[in-house]
């Protein structure tokens, strides 16, 4: 009996370390991934809908080994702000992780987001489970080659956003930045969220694509911009020689009929006028009047002659 309670106590001592372990890592649970921009694991995952089978997920899922079931779980532990020292060059977008290194195939066809450069931007990043911690968003520099492997030096130094500790709304966090003016063409937005209720740091990728521009003036007609520029631009349109009289018709005549046969040519108003003429009159009792005026002429005419008649057979 002893015998049988010491090799139990001994099966239990050895397999508590590993029931122990996902216990353990339970509390650094704090998953995410940037959905707007999408990043590449999200587009690339089961849930990237038919992103996940364009050319360059099909790549990185290749590569991978296996698909990115686990997108919101693409963390590394103890970096604690030391990631350009811990996540080497070529290996940003994985986070230098086996699990994750399809996502950084140097390629300039991944699934992209359009942005405006100068612009707002809300990036939504979905998470399961609320953490505190810090978001810093980078934007590669000008010039950067997306058929290169990324690495820190094209990243500037410091972030042109960070957000601490925002708030999880219905399942994801939003940080607000205003855009970088200068960008043009295919870029990476990275982002990186240490944790700072856990010892996680997450990374992850996202390609933007921004508008070319010819000049910096086209740069700024943004999402404000462009709606301010509009108005003006289809206000002037009418103005020229365009009779501007038959553009503001059509309103007139949706309210009042009587405008609409005023606004239409000359020749087609005449003869829709003349329809319902026609119609009210024709076969009606308008004509019946004259038939009969002119038979009451033809008694009368008969009448005097019958007379005049027997008045010159009597004094004959």
């Amino acid at each position: 009996m002893t015998a049988h309670r010491s090799a139990a106590a001994a099966a239990v001592a050895v397999a508590l370390p590993f029931l122990l372990t996902p216990l353990a890592a339970g509390p650094a649970r704090a998953h995410g991934a940037p959905t707007d921009p999408v990043s590449r694991v999200v587009a690339c995952s089961p849930e990237g809908g038919s992103r996940a089978g364009s050319a360059a997920c099909r790549a990185a899922i290749a590569a991978n080994g296996a698909p990115f079931t686990a997108w919101d779980n693409l963390r590394v532990a103890g970096v604690n702000g030391r990631d350009r020292q811990v996540i080497p060059d070529g290996r940003l977008c994985s986070g230098g992780l086996p699990a994750y290194r399809g996502l950084d195939l140097a390629r300039a066809d991944w699934p992209a987001t359009r942005l405006t450069a100068g612009a707002p931007l809300t990036l939504a990043y979905s998470s399961t489970i609320p953490h505190t911690g810090t978001f810093r968003l980078y934007l590669t520099k000008p010039g950067y080659d997306p058929a290169k492997p990324l690495t820190w030096s094209d990243l500037p130094t410091r972030p042109f956003a960070t957000a601490t500790d925002p708030s999880l709304v219905k399942g994801a966090y939003r940080i607000a930045a205003k855009l970088p003016a200068d960008r043009s063409g295919r870029h990476v937005l990275f982002t990186v969220w240490q944790n700072s209720s856990t010892a996680d740091t997450y990374y992850s990728c996202s390609d933007v694509v921004f508008a070319r521009a010819a000049n910096g003036a086209a740069k700024d007609t943004g999402a404000a911009g462009a709606g301010a520029s509009a108005k003006p631009t289809r206000a002037a349109k009418p103005a020229p020689a365009k009779t501007p009289e038959p553009s503001k018709a059509p309103p007139t005549t949706e309210a009042a009929p009587a405008p609409a046969e005023a606004a239409t040519p000359a020749g087609d108003a005449a003869a829709d006028r003349s329809e319902p003429v026609a119609d009210s009159t024709a076969g009606g009792p308008a004509t019946l009047p004259l038939v009969a005026g002119g038979a009451g002429v033809l008694l009368l005419t008969a009448g005097v002659a019958l007379s005049r008649r027997r008045r010159r057979g009597r004094v004959g």
